[in-house]
């Protein structure tokens, strides 16, 4: 049996970060930049986006496991990808993990989702990497990272891609790690570190990796090598004598390097562009390193190429609304460390929050958001059938700029939003927050899409809803 990738997308947040800014000078048009999560994004927003726009098109119960690849998810103990599962509407009796503590983990779960297909336990597993790493203020590390996420579906069916091989070099190093309690990454001396760790250990996984094929690395006709930074990610290509022309686009300067979702988003990109029949090679780096090498058998599909995930950007002017984006600025009172929203509250109405679950009813066809017993409309009682939202358009019907909840930019942007189905017919109205646009650009009628979301953090918790977005938007935007 030839497992595969079946389908391939990813997600790169729509904020960018100027590195002049960090260095408190002004955003230089066309200069160096950075992808950064916003304040209601965290890696499980990112791995939710990423997913969504892998699986476009795919009947999602088919899928039996799902793997969370992350160095950054918001607990130390509860799974993500139960939380992704259920943003996503999967089945309930499908096997989930989370597989966290080193940059390669996104390598290393798809390698484990190809020998548990390969196996025949599981037909169809998803694989989402996403990483939002903290790094000092103005630290070397803050310039070199960014944010993002990819998400692949591993299967036997209709492949877009098929394994050739994999290897794994395991090494340990005191290289970059972060603590129980630490907010932002450490490194050691730099030179030391990458001489002895990143480039030493990368050559020999993939050196494994020839020697199993038979061949060279500069025979692969598209190489994404995992990399710290830009000086590094050349150097490596030097060394493996791979040419400039048959290289990914790391995009630094444009997007950053982002943890364990790095060389993914990069094997995305490829899998979009490259001809039918390209071998690819495909690298990462931490606490060892992983290389494996893929053939193209068909383009990616997903909703959103990774060049227009690129595109669409909005440019952040000052330094202070990053800080205060993610939460590393003095407020005056501290946050209140309670129990925050009941957790029977959460359990009850987790349908709707996460997956934007409400009802039809069976007699008149009324849509009902959230879910009760009687219908409005025709008065018939536990008449129901499911139904999801999450990937339908809506329109917006009126709105409000609110200046008094808190947020890093207000106002915050919020209105009352109609469902409008696939079939055109209209579903249930919500009250529900517009983000990605600027308060001028609101309008009555203006259409929309649903995005998973951070809502808020009561209970130094992140509680989860979903937002709106504008469906077209400029590619470039400015804000202060």
């Amino acid at each position: 049996m030839q497992v595969g990738i079946e389908a391939a997308g990813a997600y790169l947040p729509y904020t960018r970060l100027p590195l002049s800014v960090i260095h408190g000078r002004g955003a230089k048009a066309g200069g160096p930049e950075k992808a950064i999560a916003w304040y209601d994004e965290d890696a499980i927003t990112l791995a939710v986006a990423a997913a969504r726009n892998c699986l476009a098109g795919i009947d999602r119960h088919r899928i039996d496991g799902l793997i969370l690849a992350s160095t950054s998810l918001p607990y130390a103990e509860k799974q993500g990808a139960s939380i992704v599962a259920r943003a996503l509407d999967l089945r309930t009796d499908i096997r989930t993990a989370d597989l966290t503590g080193s940059l390669r983990a996104g390598t290393s779960a798809l390698q484990q989702a190809f020998d548990m297909v390969g196996a025949g336990g599981l037909k169809a597993v998803l694989v989402v990497a996403a990483d939002c790493r903290m790094a000092a203020p103005r630290s070397a590390a803050e310039n070199d990272g960014g944010d993002g996420a990819a998400a692949v579906l591993v299967s036997a069916e209709n492949l877009k891609a098929e394994g050739l091989g994999f290897a794994s070099v395991s090494n340990e190093m005191m290289d970059i790690w972060r603590r129980p309690g630490d907010r932002f990454i450490h490194s050691w001396e730099d030179r030391f570190v990458k001489q002895h760790g990143y480039t030493d250990v990368s050559i020999a996984a993939v050196t494994a990796l020839c020697e199993q094929l038979n061949t060279r690395p500069d025979a692969f006709d598209c190489c994404c090598l995992y990399a710290p930074d830009a000086r590094s990610h050349a150097g490596m290509a030097a060394k493996l004598s791979v040419a400039k022309d048959k290289l990914q686009p790391a995009w630094f300067g444009k997007l950053g390097n982002t943890g364990a979702s790095f060389s993914l988003i990069q094997l995305v990109a490829a899998m979009e562009s490259g001809d039918i029949g390209d071998r690819l090679m495909v690298t990462s780096y931490g606490d060892g390193a992983d290389a494996m090498a893929l053939r193209v058998l068909a383009h990616a599909a997903p909703h959103q190429r990774t060049d227009e995930l690129l595109a669409r950007r909005r440019t952040i002017k000052h330094y202070d609304s990053y800080l205060s984006a993610r939460g590393m600025t003095t407020s005056e009172y501290p946050e209140a460390d309670d129990q925050g929203i009941s957790a029977t509250v959460q359990y009850r109405n987790r349908d709707e929050n996460l997956s934007l679950a409400g009802q039809v009813c069976s007699g008149c066809g009324t849509h009902q958001f959230p879910k009760g017993r009687v219908c409005g409309h025709c008065g018939s009682l536990d008449q129901w059938q499911p139904a999801r939202y999450a990937d339908d358009r809506a329109r917006l019907l009126t709105y409000t700029r609110d200046a008094f909840y808190p947020a890093p930019e207000p106002p915050t942007l919020a209105g009352i939003v109609e469902v409008e189905r696939a079939d055109g017919s209209p579903g249930p109205r919500f009250h529900m927050q517009v983000t990605e646009c600027g308060s001028e650009t609101l309008h009555c009628g203006m259409s929309l899409q649903f995005v998973f979301r951070c809502i808020h953090k009561v209970g130094q918790r992140p509680n989860y809803f979903w937002k709106c977005i504008p469906n077209t938007q400029a590619v470039n935007t400015d804000e202060g």
